[in-house]
């Protein structure tokens, strides 16, 4: 990253140089002399374990702005997409945490841009007609009826439509620098499609996983820092956080697009030290930050199931829902003679034929359905339920508020075992991984030939 140009030696700039004189000029000569370091491969600056710092520097009182190849984002562009981020967060952000988010939006921020500048010096600058058709696809997927909302909430938590907008105009300038700078020059062997099918074969019946990564690249000079924005990412998704808003906003990897999606993926395709977290995740669950060469990675289980097998998740399930209410007001005693009594008519059942037979007496309310998929339900009850046998329910759940209730399983149909992926389908997957690799490199070189000043 170029802060000033090649003869910036010879000129001053805002009095940086001066002012360095003048910190030499006036260091004690009782100052201690820093060890001399020569470079190695841990230390390739050859940097002192002793650092003398010249005045008083404090990071975290920086303003968080900047001046990108002449392109200016201010406060306000900060404190915007860091509302974005924030607002699925279920409990307050402490104020250090804020601080290490603000300082990675400004970043994501400053990559955003030089995507944007990068398109546009490629003469292929985004138009804001294809801007406003997502943000319209966008709205009307999270306010279906009323997509003129979404300008209301964006507001309404701090952020903006033009905050977003700005989001979608750099990742669709990626996608098109990236679709015809990379792709074209990403080559995939028909024999290399082959040998990935030839193992998924073999490993039929294995289980294979969907994940959600948010990646953050590192090196030795940045490590500790790339390390502690994981951590605070993390907590913050610990706490309610939404993973795909967090992914977007933070990884590094191509995947951000679509919310850190991997897709299905096996262990054996996957860093060894994500295959050792994966393997102990159950769906839903978080593990991260784990180091692996090049960064860190915090990953999502989003499901898990077995290679080329039927995923139980897509059976479609007949279900008689059982219940029993409370009045207003009930004691416990007269609210547990109920649950009892009710828990006696549950275990007389014979069958989905018994069920309506008997409801009245205890007053209960039956509802049927016979087209759930057991991918829908919630995690605990679907997988009691894809283990109970045709006419068998579930222990009773709930509560006096909600009401107390079992499910039944009146019919189950599952799907056919899954075939192996097309040979198109595993010749996209090989290309998206390469995609991903040269597309960091190439953000990487906008960086280092990028003018950016900070204020």
């Amino acid at each position: 990253m170029k802060l000033f140009s090649k003869n910036a030696g010879l000129r001053t700039r805002s009095g940086v140089m001066l002012a360095g004189l003048a910190a030499l000029v006036m260091v004690p000569a009782s100052a201690p002399a820093q060890t001399v370091a020569v470079p190695t491969a841990d230390n390739p600056f050859g940097l002192p374990e002793d650092v003398t710092i010249f005045g008083k520097t404090d990071p975290d009182r920086r303003t968080a702005t900047a001046v990108v190849n002449g392109y200016v984002i201010t406060g306000t562009d900060i404190d915007q997409r860091v509302a974005l981020v924030t607002s699925a967060s279920e409990a307050p952000i402490p104020e250090e945490e804020l601080l290490r988010l603000r300082v990675q939006v400004l970043r994501n921020l400053i990559d955003e841009t030089l995507k944007v500048q990068a398109a546009e010096a490629a003469e292929m600058k985004v138009a804001r007609e294809e801007v406003e058709q997502t943000y319209q696809q966008l709205a009307a997927q999270n306010f279906a009826t009323e997509p003129k909302k979404m300008d209301e909430y964006l507001l309404s938590i701090g952020s903006s439509p033009d905050s977003l907008k700005r989001q979608i105009e750099g990742e669709v300038a990626w996608e098109n620098l990236l679709r015809r700078n990379i792709m074209p020059f990403v080559n995939v062997s028909a024999e290399e499609v082959n040998d990935v099918l030839a193992r998924l074969e073999a490993s039929r019946g294995t289980d294979e996983y969907r994940l959600g990564e948010i990646y953050l690249s590192a090196t030795t000079e940045n490590r500790e820092a790339v390390l502690a924005n994981a951590q605070a990412i993390m907590e913050q998704l610990q706490q309610g956080g939404s993973f795909v808003a967090y992914a977007r906003q933070f990884s590094e990897a191509t995947t951000a697009v679509v919310g850190g999606d991997l897709g299905w993926v096996r262990l054996g395709q996957l860093p060894p030290q994500l295959a050792t977290a994966a393997r102990q995740l159950q769906p839903g669950q978080l593990q991260g930050p784990v180091e692996i060469p090049g960064g860190f990675s915090i990953i999502y289980l989003i499901n898990k199931r077995q290679v080329l097998m039927a995923d139980p998740n897509e059976a479609l399930l007949s279900l008689k829902q059982i219940a029993i209410t409370f009045q207003p007001g009930v004691t416990e005693a007269e609210a547990e003679a109920k649950v009892s009594q009710f828990g006696e008519y549950v275990e007389s059942l014979r069958g989905c034929g018994d069920v309506e037979a008997g409801a009245a007496a205890v007053d209960a309310q039956v509802v049927t359905n016979d087209q759930i998929k057991a991918g829908s339900l919630p995690e605990q009850l679907r997988t009691i339920i894809l283990n109970l046998q045709i006419g068998q329910t579930t222990p009773l759940f709930g509560g006096v508020e909600e009401g107390v209730r079992v499910l039944m399983l009146c019919g189950r149909d599952d799907p056919e075992d899954a075939g192996a992926p097309t040979f198109a389908a595993v010749m996209d997957d090989i290309e998206q991984e390469r995609i991903n690799k040269r597309a960091q490199r190439y953000l990487r070189d906008l960086r280092n030939d990028a003018y950016i000043e900070y204020n």
